[in-house]
Order: C-alpha cells, then structure tokens, then sequence
C-alpha cells in the first residue's frame, strides 16, 4: 500500500511539471504559477516530467536503477521550484517525501550489491578437492550416536557435500514480550571446505517498517548486521571475540542441512551419553561447542550451545535450536522446519521459527547462483 501511495504521489507530481511546460509554450494555462514560464524553462519542466514517468515506469518493473531516475528528477524538480518559490514552494515537502523514498531505494540496491559481493568472495575462496564417498570406515572414530545418525540421514554411499544454497520462510520476534510473529524470507549459502556461511534476510516489521539483515562466517570471524529499510543501521558487530564464537557455534549448529560436515577435520566429537555427543569446532583461532541430541533411531532432535546474544554481554546465554520436521531432501534426511529460543531468566524466548522452501547441494556454477536476491 505504501508502493502503490508513493507512485501515485510522484504520477500527480509529475502532472503538475507537465502543465509548466503546457504554460511555457501556450498550450494551456497553468493558474498555480503566475509568473510567465520561457520556453527553455518550459523544455526543463518536460524533462521533470518524463524522468517522473520513468521513475514510475522503473518502479513497477522492479528495477534495480528506479533511484537514480528519480534522484535526478527531485533535484530538477527542486531548482524550478526554487526558482518559482512564490508559487510552487509546496511542491518541496512533495520532494522530500520522494526523495527520502529514492534513498531507501538506494540502500537497499546498495545492500543488495554488497550481498552479492560477499556471496561471490565467498565462493572464490572455496577449495577444489577430490569428493570422496562417504564409507563405514570414514564413521569409526565417531561416537556411536553419530554414527548412528550419520547412517539414519542417508549419507553413507554419497559423495561430500562441498556447497549448500537454501531458502527459508522465517518467522521472528524481535523481543521475549512480542506477541505476534514478524514473517521474512532469507536465502543462506555453505562452503564447508573452508567453512563459511552467508546468511540474508528480509523481513516487514509493519505495513511502514521493513528490515535487512546480514549474518555471515569466515576466515573464523563472524559479522552481524541489521538495517532498518536496507538505510538506517540497527546493529553492526563483526570480528569481536564473542561474534566470531557465536557465528562458529550457528555454523556448527546447521551442519545437520549438510551432514558430511560431520567428518570435517576441524571438528571433534566427545560421546556425552546414549543419545548425545558434543562437537568441538576449532577454526582459525576461533573455537566453540555445541550439543547435539538425537532419538533412540538416531534422529536429530536438538542442538543446545552456551552462545553470546550479543557482543555486550558478560556471560553466554543458552541457545537452542530445536528440530520440528524432518523430510528427505536430495535423498538426505534433514530437519526442515527448526524453532531456535533461548533460556532467559524468567523464561525460555522462541524468537524464530523457519522453514526450508529450497535446498541446493554443489551446485556447479555457484558464481552465477550467487546473483540471485
């Protein structure tokens, strides 16, 4: 609703420079100036006018350039206005109003550029290496409830899983006392030799209020970011100590979209019980731990780490990230749908729920997958 208001607001405005031109060269009166228009002027409140249309015409046709059409067009706009202030100085909050639209568009095509930037580095630093097949003998050193699981999820006879691209519907609370869900969508993408994961989100706060976010791992540090409309930063933390632990322990959480990770060699499994076993993951300087808890089939049920909330806290908080859905994908056994919450002191807080639409293993020309948004 908020799209279809401001293209209205810019299709008037852009009429209203079209009767500039109308009054410069006598085709018809334009009342709301009085003062006389020259013809030169009457060519610029022309232009005004088709770079409006444009910016409309752009808009509806999703492209990524509507912006600069419309930036332009402000500023035209702004100088005849200037120069017919008397009359048409209203039309300057008319102005404002697109052109704060016009940075918004900005942000976020800038956003989008910089996601796909990172997505493509990523990529180009991923090792090439022989795909082994995953045998019995590859499971030995593993505790037993990971071979078991690692059996149950169809691994075995598969060669490793050397690239992951996934989308996901999500839904978020942004605060323990938020009652209702905020629905986004996000696309996330692997490299498991090195390990590295780009995660993207967008999500609608409200009918006004949309957000961006950022998550990625690599080279064993870990960045967040979250804008508010792709402009505005709410949080920006990356390569602080506790950041880089609490992307590790997200990446580690998630190897079970991508089981041959399990067999990585910066990884380390310590048998916990019949049902559990907690991995140790030690990469580049960073290093953290996680639980994982399966049922008597050797099922995934849970993923339970001790992870920093954020770079400001004093202590870690517990983080769970609970299966509640499996289904066979690409002929592995995977959770699809997770709830993620953490044990606050006066309660457990489930601040996100996601589904995976779409999941993709080593997809070939991974450079050109990476453009997508």
């Amino acid at each position: 609703m908020m799209r279809i208001a401001l293209l209205i607001l810019i299709v008037i405005h852009g009429i209203i420079h079209l009767f500039g031109f109308f009054k410069a060269f006598g085709i018809s009166e334009f009342n709301a100036i009085t003062h006389s228009i020259s013809k030169s002027y009457g060519v610029v409140w022309l232009l005004v006018f088709f770079l409006f249309g444009l910016t409309v015409i752009l808009n509806l046709i999703q492209s990524d350039y509507w912006w600069l059409s419309g930036f332009l067009a402000v500023i035209l706009s702004q100088l005849l206005i200037i120069n017919y202030w008397s009359n048409a100085k209203f039309g300057t909050l008319v102005n404002l109003i697109i052109l704060m639209a016009v940075l918004i568009g900005y942000s976020s095509f800038s956003f989008r550029q910089k996601i796909q930037e990172e997505r493509i580095h990523m990529f180009a630093n991923t090792l090439t290496q022989n795909r082994e097949v995953v045998t019995e003998q590859a499971l030995r050193d593993l505790p037993a409830i990971v071979q078991k699981w690692m059996r149950a999820n169809g691994i075995l006879g598969k060669e490793v899983i050397t690239n992951v691209h996934l989308t996901q519907e999500v839904q978020l609370k942004m605060k323990p006392e938020q009652s209702t869900w905020n629905p986004g969508t996000a696309k996330q993408y692997f490299t498991i030799h090195p390990p590295a994961f780009h995660w993207a989100i967008n999500t609608e706060m409200n009918s006004i209020l949309s957000v961006v976010g950022r998550d990625q791992f690599k080279e064993g540090k870990g960045e967040m970011l979250i804008k508010l409309w792709s402009l505005i930063p709410v949080a920006d933390a990356k390569h602080e100590e506790k950041v880089n632990q609490a992307t590790l322990q997200r990446f580690l959480a998630e190897i079970v979209w991508f089981p041959t990770a399990a067999l990585s060699p910066y990884l380390t499994w310590e048998r916990i019980d019949d049902h559990s076993a907690r991995a140790v993951m030690d990469y580049k300087g960073t290093k953290g731990s996680g639980v994982f808890h399966f049922n008597k089939d050797g099922g995934f049920e849970k993923f339970v780490a001790m992870r920093f909330q954020n770079s400001s806290d004093s202590k870690p908080t517990q983080w769970t990230v609970k299966a509640t859905k499996t289904e066979i994908r690409n002929g592995i056994l995977i959770p699809v749908e997770c709830e993620a919450s953490w044990k606050l002191e006066n309660g457990e807080w489930t601040w996100l729920k996601l589904k995976i639409r779409d999941i993709q293993y080593d997809v070939k020309d991974m450079p050109e997958a990476v453009k997508e948004q």
